[in-house]
């Protein structure tokens, strides 16, 4: 049995503007030293996935820089490895879009990759929804069930306000999808929703592609996954384990905010035959000043800290100059919060100065956002 894997990079880039104006979803920081993408490659990496295809949009040099050749994640292979596929548009091809906007798109963006591929299975997944899956149990589950799709499914208890960013699947007692509910409005209750991780036969796959070139269908979900219920085999997996979708910079602040928790931390990463993998760099301890204070914080290698920090997370290289108070903020790799400067509730973008004396403060539902590079 041999698996390939695909992940969507560009996907929901409008989702997060704050932060994917000079980077794309994937390569978004979390938890002081990982990022988006570092999920999404790591389940396929547990489940020895050797093979995997990142599909691009736009801005994905900082994406290049961090999985570089894969070897962080052993994906450095002469056969299969890592492969960053750019957005192929054929240049007299005059009425071509340019750039997809759809999961379908992107896949149609690279048929000539897809029709090559040689695997017998395939798995999809987007990589803005943090989660540790056992993909060796959904490819089992698909397997058994000789499915053409399998969808994992994560059972949440949704409430009108939130139910329109999630597609609930409703599903018969032996798993069999039955209905495919996109982005509900007003839903409220229990229901098994996507968390966008799809294990798909090969050949079905390739067949699918084709039938959306043809037919001119965009969406994946709307226009293939809905059309075939009832006519192919459409089975769920479901997962129980840490499921975090993210869908604006509040859900972004919330769910890094949550890796304070212990709880959650180790529910994420913690569990030992699934460890989660990024870029290893080798940076100098953090230093801890005389008089400095740290409380509840996740502090990434190469911080300097002289100042106060709570309920935070910095990445590596930030500078807490003395007298400094940061609270439940998430500061990026090299910012400098300066003497007797106050932030609250902030997100700070690489590089990020703020100068001495100065008062930020946000609120947890509307976290205040400094871009890349500025100086305040």
């Amino acid at each position: 049995m041999t698996v390939t894997g695909i992940i969507f990079s560009n996907l929901h880039d409008s989702s997060i503007p704050e932060l994917t104006a000079m980077r794309t979803m994937a390569s978004i920081p979390f938890g002081c030293r990982y990022r988006f993408i570092d999920f999404a490659l790591s389940n396929m990496v547990n489940a020895d996935i050797t093979d995997v295809n990142i599909i691009t949009h736009h801005n994905y040099r900082s994406l290049m820089d961090h999985v570089g050749a894969g070897k962080d994640w052993d994906l450095s292979r002469r056969t299969g490895g890592l492969t960053i596929l750019p957005p192929y548009v054929l240049s007299a091809d005059k009425n071509a879009k340019m750039y997809y906007d759809t999961r379908l798109e992107a896949l149609k963006s690279i048929a000539d990759t897809v029709m090559r591929l040689t695997s017998d299975y395939v798995v999809l997944s987007d990589c803005d929804n943090i989660c540790n899956i056992n993909l060796n149990e959904a490819i089992e589950t698909h397997i058994a069930y000789n499915a053409d799709i399998t969808a994992c499914v994560k059972e949440l208890d949704i409430t009108p306000e939130t139910s329109e960013q999630y597609n609930v699947i409703a599903y018969g007692d032996d798993g069999e999808v039955t209905d495919i509910i996109n982005h509900p409005k007003n839903f409220a209750g229990r229901a098994a929703v996507s968390i966008d991780v799809w294990v798909v036969n090969t050949k079905y796959l390739q067949s699918i592609v084709k039938e959306a070139i043809t037919s001119g269908y965009a969406s994946l979900t709307k226009d293939l996954f809905c059309r075939k219920i009832g006519i192919d085999n459409l089975r769920i997996y479901k997962y129980d384990g840490f499921y975090a979708p993210i869908e604006s910079i509040r859900d972004y602040f919330e769910v890094s905010m949550s890796m304070l928790d212990s709880e959650n931390r180790n529910a994420l990463f913690g569990i030992k035959s699934r460890p989660i993998f990024t870029k290893v760099r080798n940076s100098p301890p953090t230093i801890h000043s005389e008089g400095s204070k740290v409380v509840n914080s996740l502090i990434a290698d190469g911080c300097t800290i002289e100042g106060t920090v709570e309920n935070s997370i910095l990445f590596r290289g930030v500078k807490i100059e003395k007298g400094a108070v940061v609270k439940n903020c998430i500061l990026f790799q090299d910012t400098q919060i300066s003497a007797s400067a106050f932030v609250n509730c902030v997100i700070a973008d690489k590089n990020v100065v703020v100068k001495s004396g100065v008062m930020l403060s946000g609120h947890p539902t509307m976290p205040f956002c400094i871009g890349k590079g500025k100086t305040i």
